[in-house]
């Protein structure tokens, strides 16, 4: 019997297939085992290698500040070998969990074509952008971005940039819609040279490239930014990937400069190591970042690695039910109980009572007592409602009616009216204690906002509370999202924890009846705040905050406009 046409031809099909895909595989183990060998040191056309950023100025021609600097954003600037976790965080922020689940289950068929190959490449751009906003991406660009570049930061090659006066950034692995705005921040005026995404109605990308998104076409752009001998001051590569960069930045560079690997692991260790010698004395970040960042938005708290995003995943439908059962033990069951429980579901909890701090004690019947807190998340009267074991009311300057409806805690909305919002805190005042966060909003970093001085013309019965949250998955606040979901989100950490610190009250003398001024003593409460928990000081406010990531002032008005997941 003799078999049809179409029948062998779709056998023949399949087993070109197969091999293909084995021969792939092969190919991806063989160059996972192989461990090239370092390079000679007596080859005369060995490059020099780029040394820590103190010395770095060192190797610059001339030692000036003038020269132009052409460098890979991937390759070069960041230390991470693969561009999947900026696309899954692009596509878990902007898109949603279903389109970072699509983007993980298709990680086997990225690993078969090739991490770095144009069909890679190709895959996970239109998985991660296609049907996206813009203004969902403008919102990710802006807020949840530079934050992840920021940890996968190389500070040699930033340092270089930084004093370089003209850069050109060339992107090969990620389209310039994810780098252009870092690097306008990071460095100023600068040179970006990339896949261009197209837009479709100027609303949606199409997950296409409209330029730039194939080899020949990206040094195609490097050769038109170059004219005919031209070429850059100083070229930086970096070891990992040199494939490209022998077309794209070699040719084109005057002097080119090596990033070695074991040069920034040792940089990197003494930097950690730096870090924890001083993580007694303080927590601020500033070896850990090359620019301070002090506002940032977006829900994960890691960088989603594949394996880090399965594990996600997985986490998650039990994460929901943990979240929903730990809120309901600390709304409905007794302060005391519900601490036991709370524990035994995985909350830290720790609480630092003053030797002034026992239940409502008052002062030469001057009323309630003003306790003036650090302000982290939208827990945060809970968990001081939790340490004192009474209920305190508190008041905020924006709060969501939904999120007022649920509060187990009175909650005073104020009005921004300097003299009505003085009133009705004193009022509350002298009907018991308050709470109240004179920051304002919400700040992930360990930084503390401006205080507004408006707490201290109110009373002398003031005692500073020291709070702070910890977070390994997911953050409990957003400046553009569901401000709703950021207690069900906090609660969905697999170790959720809390710290509480009465730092005790303050002295009648140290008050505005000793003859300070309301400024004064807010900065000076907020100094103390901030050296118990480590923190820096600053002088931003709420509506700097909403600024750099809402484009706008953060008022809550009374009908808010539906707004995206």
């Amino acid at each position: 019997m003799v078999l049809p046409l179409s029948v062998l031809k779709t056998a023949s099909q399949w087993l070109f297939t197969s091999y293909w895909a084995a021969s792939k595989i092969r190919n991806f183990f063989f160059l996972l085992l192989k461990t090239p060998s370092p390079p000679s040191t007596s080859s005369p056309h060995q490059l020099p290698s780029l040394s820590s950023p103190p010395a770095a100025a060192d190797h610059i021609p001339n030692g000036k500040n003038n020269y132009s600097l052409l460098f890979n954003f991937h390759v070069s600037l960041l230390r991470s070998t693969s561009v999947y976790p900026f696309f899954m965080a692009t596509a878990f922020e902007a898109g949603g969990p279903l389109r970072a689940t699509l983007l993980l289950l298709l990680y086997p068929l990225v690993l078969l074509l090739g991490l770095s190959s144009s069909s890679a490449l190709r895959l996970v751009v239109f998985v991660t952008f296609c049907g996206m906003k813009c203004d969902d991406m403008d919102i990710v660009k802006r807020a949840v971005l530079p934050k992840i570049y920021m940890e996968e930061i190389d500070r040699r090659c930033y340092d270089a940039a930084a004093a370089a006066g003209r850069r050109v950034v060339v992107s090969t692995s990620m389209p310039t819609v994810m780098v252009k705005r870092f690097v306008k921040e990071c460095f100023g005026v600068s040179e970006v040279l990339g896949p261009e995404l197209e837009v479709v109605g100027g609303r949606y990308f199409t997950g296409r490239f409209s330029g730039g998104g194939t080899a020949a076409e990206r040094l195609a752009a490097v050769k038109c930014r170059f004219e005919e001998g031209e070429k850059a001051d100083v070229g930086i590569v970096n070891l990992h990937s040199v494939d490209e960069q022998l077309s794209l930045i070699i040719p084109y560079s005057k002097e080119v400069y090596v990033l070695n690997a074991g040069d920034d692991a040792a940089k990197n260790s003494a930097a950690a190591g730096a870090d924890s010698n001083s993580a007694s004395t303080t927590n601020h970040p500033s070896k850990k970042y090359p620019k301070p960042l002090i506002f940032h938005d977006g829900r994960l708290a890691f960088l989603p690695t594949p394996a880090a995003t399965l594990s996600l995943l997985l986490w998650l439908p039990f994460s929901l039910l943990l979240s929903v059962v730990r809120i309901l033990a600390g709304v409905l069951l007794p302060y005391r109980l519900s601490l036991i429980i709370g524990a035994a579901l995985g909350i830290h909890f720790r609480v630092r009572l003053s030797s002034q701090t026992p239940a409502n004690t008052r002062r030469d019947g001057a009323g309630g007592v003003l306790f003036v807190c650090t302000h982290r998340t939208l827990l945060d009267p809970i968990f001081l409602r939790h340490a004192l074991s009474r209920p305190i009311p508190v008041v905020t300057y924006s709060l969501s009616r939904f999120t007022e409806s649920i509060s187990p805690i009175p909650t005073v909305r104020l009005s921004r009216d300097r003299r009505r919002d003085a009133d009705t805190m004193r009022r509350l005042l002298s009907a018991g204690d308050l709470a109240v966060c004179p920051e304002g909003t919400t700040c992930r970093e360990p930084y503390l906002l401006r205080f507004s001085p408006l707490f201290a013309e109110l009373t002398v019965e003031i005692e500073p509370v020291a709070i702070n949250a910890e977070s390994s998955m997911f953050y409990a606040t957003t400046a553009t999202g569901r401000k709703s979901l950021d207690p069900f989100f906090f609660f969905m950490n697999p170790r959720p924890g809390y710290r509480v610190s009465f730092l005790g009250r303050v002295p009648k003398e140290l008050t505005v009846a000793g003859g300070w001024t309301a400024a004064e003593v807010a900065n000076r409460i907020q100094g103390e705040l901030a050296e118990d928990l480590g923190f820096h000081c600053t002088a931003l406010t709420r509506r700097d905050k909403y600024l750099a990531l809402a484009k706008n002032d953060g008022v809550v008005h009374a009908d808010p406009p539906p707004y995206k997941f």
